[in-house]
């Protein structure tokens, strides 16, 4: 017969050691991995929100774009001046929705909260993040407009823009380190 004692032993020291890792107080490396995560979380609502948006509500897809293609939609034809107006918006829609699940994810499992009271460190949070919005957007729209750059590629460079700008702000000024 097989002992499984250890299994119900151990379950508490896992608990324990999760518990541990899911709170404020964790190692630097931990508390980067925590943002890492939390980040894509609030990455992947993002991108499927623009996308959605772009391909269901405000067109801003072209039939060459590599996720087009890749997936075989049918995208609605645009002039210029239209997708990029429609991709600026779509991008908007998708910072709310995913800026939100960020800032609980954040503020529960990766940095100290209470530097500030929550309804400031909501709304510098918020701010940090329509200054990169504002960043990345116009990086996102010199890419569409003068290189002439696919929408998904456009958008990969505003993503990588916010995310550099986002996390020196929420560690160094919004909150707790």
């Amino acid at each position: 017969m097989t002992d499984t004692s250890h299994i119900t032993q151990d379950k508490p020291t896992l608990v324990k050691k999760l518990t541990h890792l899911l709170s404020h107080d964790v190692h630097p490396a931990v508390q980067f991995i925590k943002y890492a995560a939390a980040g894509g979380i609030a990455t992947a609502v993002h991108i499927t929100t623009f996308f959605l948006c772009g391909w269901l509500l405000l067109p801003c897809l072209t039939a060459d774009d590599i996720l087009v293609r890749l997936l075989g939609l049918t995208v609605t034809t645009v002039s210029e001046t239209t997708r990029l107006w429609n991709a600026n918006l779509c991008n908007v829609i998708g910072f709310i929705i995913s800026n939100t699940v960020c800032y609980l994810l954040n503020r529960l499992f990766v940095f100290k909260p209470g530097r500030h009271h929550w309804l400031k460190e909501f709304s510098l949070f918020i701010g940090v993040s329509a200054i990169s919005l504002a960043v990345g957007s116009t990086i996102q729209s010199l890419l569409i407009v003068y290189l002439t750059m696919q929408t998904t590629f456009a958008f990969g460079a505003n993503l990588v823009s916010a995310l550099l700008i986002n996390y020196a702000m929420r560690k160094f000024v919004i909150f707790k380190g």
